[in-house]
């Protein structure tokens, strides 16, 4: 009797654990059914900033790094995180922007792999986000990295009209890099940091630096800005009558109207030279509808050559029109008609330019990885030049201006 007893109690406690395993194993699936079912109903830009996340697990990885190095891209990709961090407020968002400064700026202030003799406009980029961690904790030594840029800024070369050379072996050259490397970093600390004079001096300084790119890179007949202007015109790739590099590249006008957008957001409203900045966003703004994809809402990689061969519509440039527009659009820079000229381009990036793996993961493809002038190999700025230079997926100069732009849209 005990037997049959115990017998009995063994297979309803085998039958239990079965039910028990089987049970969890369905939690887990609806789990990751639920899971995967929420991510898809996110915005884009927090999917797409939870893709760089997995991507890139640490913040400094960013634009495929191997080890930690002080870069634009990171500085980009942050300041579209801090956005949706805002939106957010979910602490994973603010915990990775923050491993960045944490991770390259030591306990006395040093950035580490940056170099001041460099001069080199693109390590200001990065400044934007210890300008954001340092108003959040006030550590002593964000504030240190962030005087050390800002005195690059007295020590850049310049031209002989006070326009900042691109970096110190760059020599007499000015890039329309610059702008959206240099002065989004330089408004806000004198936002944040100046007084008076001073103040005055930089916001002058600042609004030159546009007035200058307006002066040498604008073609007259198309209304586009060359990608860069050498005031020596002794560069293979400068015209010998203007200085101007010979081809119009779509991220090179990006970073242009990027910079303008984001400027703008710490411009004195009573300075003079805003004006001058809203109407040099509404020229590039004209200047870009005109070579605007009819179909696909889109940009090729050289803006204004959609018909040759080998060029294709490219996903930085075009993510950062749609941001430009979106912004200057909701911002009362621009008419109104340019919001939908930005979601034009935006549908296009998701209909063409964007795949979603099984898991989730959101690529950005059709992206130029990187393009300049002269260097080593020498860069002669050609039309064979750009339109061969490496194409890849999920460039963070792509995915951090798609996230803007997502967000400008709310989508």
């Amino acid at each position: 009797m005990m037997r049959i007893r115990f017998k009995n109690i063994a297979y309803f406690l085998s039958v239990l654990l079965v039910a028990v395993l089987f049970s969890c194993k369905t939690s887990k699936k609806e789990e990751q059914h639920k899971t995967e079912k929420t991510a898809t109903e996110l915005k884009w830009s927090e999917r797409m900033l939870i893709s760089e996340m997995k991507r890139f697990p640490e913040s400094w990885m960013l634009d495929f790094h191997k080890k930690p190095k002080w870069s634009y891209p990171n500085g980009l990709v942050l300041m579209a995180a801090k956005r949706v961090y805002d939106e957010t407020h979910k602490e994973e968002y603010y915990n990775y922007i923050y491993s960045y400064p944490d991770t390259m700026v030591n306990p006395q202030g040093e950035i580490l792999t940056y170099s001041f003799e460099k001069t080199n406009l693109d390590m200001l980029k990065s400044g934007d986000v210890l300008l954001y961690v340092y108003e959040k904790t006030k550590e002593e030594r964000f504030l240190k990295a962030i005087q050390t840029l800002r005195k690059q800024i007295d020590a850049q070369p310049r031209t002989s009209d006070g326009g900042f050379w691109h970096k110190k072996r760059y020599t007499h050259q000015m890039w329309l890099d610059g702008l959206f490397m240099a002065q989004p970093f330089y408004a806000q600390y004198t936002s944040m940091f100046s007084k008076g004079d001073d103040a005055k001096k930089a916001y002058d300084d600042i609004v030159h630096q546009f007035d200058l790119i307006q002066k040498h890179t604008k073609d007259p007949n198309t209304g586009l800005l060359y990608h860069g202007w050498d005031e020596s015109k002794e560069q293979a790739w400068a015209n010998k009558q203007t200085g101007t590099s010979p081809n119009f590249w779509s991220r090179a006008m990006g970073w242009y109207g990027m910079a303008i957008v984001d400027v703008l957001d710490n411009f004195p409203k009573d300075h003079p030279g805003r004006e001058r900045l809203i109407t040099y966003l509404n020229e590039f703004s004209e200047a870009l509808i005109k070579v605007q994809d009819e179909k696909t809402g889109l940009w090729y990689q050289v803006l204004d050559q959609g018909n040759r061969d080998g060029n294709y519509l490219e996903a930085t440039g075009s993510s950062m029109f749609a941001y430009a527009f979106a912004k200057g659009a909701n911002k009362g820079y621009l008419p109104k008609k340019y919001k939908n000229i930005a979601l034009k381009a935006y549908n296009g990036i998701l209909n063409n330019l964007i795949s979603v793996e099984e898991d989730g993961t959101v690529n950005l493809n059709q992206c130029c990885a990187v393009a300049g002038l002269g260097g080593n190999p020498y860069r002669d700025g050609s039309y064979e030049y750009y339109v061969n230079e490496q194409i890849r997926a999920n460039d963070p100069k792509g995915t951090g201006a798609f996230i803007l732009a997502s967000l400008e849209l709310d989508k």
